[in-house]
């Protein structure tokens, strides 16, 4: 038997961006708002994130991952919203329809507006086509972080990473400071893929070794892992023949990029976006199927979970006006990568309103331009001191610089 019910919005899943668009939508006056989590807790990925350093551009303050959670669920309950925890939700369709499988029911929910805000997965050793054995000790680095903060469990004592993720370099501290040897850090990109101020507080505090341009080729062990073998690799991310080391390890973490949830939002017919792996949004947040929408790390992977909470907001806004009735804004001016630029979000605006345009670089680079054209002609420019892959960048775009405009093009010069 399958019950049915309706809401006003519905908001899937219960991290960082799930509490701020229900909390958003709410406020923005829409009382009928109902969040699914598949979790028993609310809070996501933040619950076993005890360092600190989130909420400084929310809150003009530094917290651990539990803390900044814990303001957006205390006011969550303020305002009673409903949360349908240990939940799952097993199909999405075009009508905003959910089927919800929660503790023994399933229940057929129809909302009037969907924000997706699933979040994102860790990429585990089966995408990396690692050779060698299967041995224990083979971790990503997020396993073994639930496992240090929120087990009481330590995964090994003799440690090497593969990436130098934001995550794997937080690891490499957390594993250091409780007493294991962190042998080396190794990254196939001739650049880290973690936020700088990582690299600083997380390896060279510690003196742990980074080496760039370096990949794992073998895995040495047959019940539990004894060693890794690494190679330097070329411009094309080839091994290079005759540049292999054996590191001695017991445990080997994985921080090798993250994967946006996004099996519902294919499941419900969106378009998608290639560079992001996200969908492909308007600046409501809006996806091409009308009243759904998406945010956060399943709409593209953050550096700082304050910039998601913002976005989500933004979002459960829009979704809330959605869902009352209030017809959004006519999307008509594609938003593309330039030169330099990995991609763009949103993927489409209006044109009617100021919009903010987020973006990740290519490659590292000093003392460069960013560049915003409006069908070739130059609308927006802003020096930049350093850039870096790692870090997200946004740039505000007013509306009276796009009339009349069908194209948008940010670039690096």
């Amino acid at each position: 038997m399958i019950g049915e019910r309706h809401c006003g919005v519905a908001v899937i899943g219960g991290g960082p961006a799930g509490l701020a668009a229900a909390i958003s939508a709410c406020e923005a006056g829409c009382r009928d708002v109902v969040l699914v989590e598949r979790d028993r807790l609310l809070g996501g990925i933040l619950n076993q994130c005890i360092h600190d350093g989130f909420g400084l551009h929310r809150f003009g303050e530094a917290m651990t991952g539990p803390e900044y959670a814990q303001r957006d669920i205390d006011r969550f309950g303020e305002l009673g919203l409903e949360a349908m925890t240990e939940s799952m939700v097993l199909e999405l369709s075009k009508e905003r329809e959910l089927l919800v499988s929660r503790r023994g029911e399933m229940v057929r929910l129809r909302a009037d507006a969907v924000v997706l805000a699933m979040g994102c997965r860790e990429r585990p050793r089966g995408a990396l086509s690692i050779p060698g054995t299967r041995p224990a000790g083979i971790y990503t680095a997020g396993a073994a972080q639930n496992l240090v903060n929120l087990e009481n469990l330590m995964p090994g004592k003799k440690i090497c990473i593969l990436g130098s993720g934001d995550i794997g370099l937080i690891m490499a501290r957390r594993m250091t400071l409780e007493g294991a040897g962190v042998e080396a850090v190794f990254e196939l990109l001739p650049y880290s893929s973690g936020l700088p101020r990582n690299i600083q507080q997380c390896l060279n505090d510690y003196g742990i070794p980074l080496y760039l341009s370096t990949t794992v080729t073998d895995i040495v062990g047959d019940d539990r892992l004894e060693a890794v073998q690494v190679s330097r690799v070329d411009e094309k991310r080839r091994p290079i023949p005759g540049t292999e080391r054996i590191f001695e390890c017991d445990t080997l973490l994985l921080s090798v990029g993250l994967i946006p949830e996004n099996e519902l939002t294919r499941m419900a017919g969106i378009e998608m976006n290639p560079a992001t792996g996200g969908a492909a949004v308007d600046d409501d947040f809006m996806t091409s199927v009308p009243g759904i929408f998406s945010c956060g790390n399943v709409l593209h992977v953050h550096d700082v979970v304050d910039w998601v909470s913002l976005e989500a907001a933004e979002a459960g806004a829009r979704a809330a006006a959605y869902a009352l009735g209030r017809s959004p804004c006519r999307e008509s001016i594609v938003v593309r990568p330039g030169a330099g630029v990995r991609y763009t979000t949103p993927s489409r605006i209006s044109g009617e309103k100021d919009v903010s345009i987020a973006f990740r670089l290519v490659s590292p680079d000093r003392d460069r331009c960013l560049v915003v054209s409006a069908d070739g002609r130059e609308i927006l420019r802003e020096k930049r001191v350093r850039l870096h892959p790692a870090v997200m960048e946004h740039l505000g775009v007013r509306a009276a610089d796009l009339k009349g405009c069908c194209s948008l093009e940010v670039s690096v010069q």
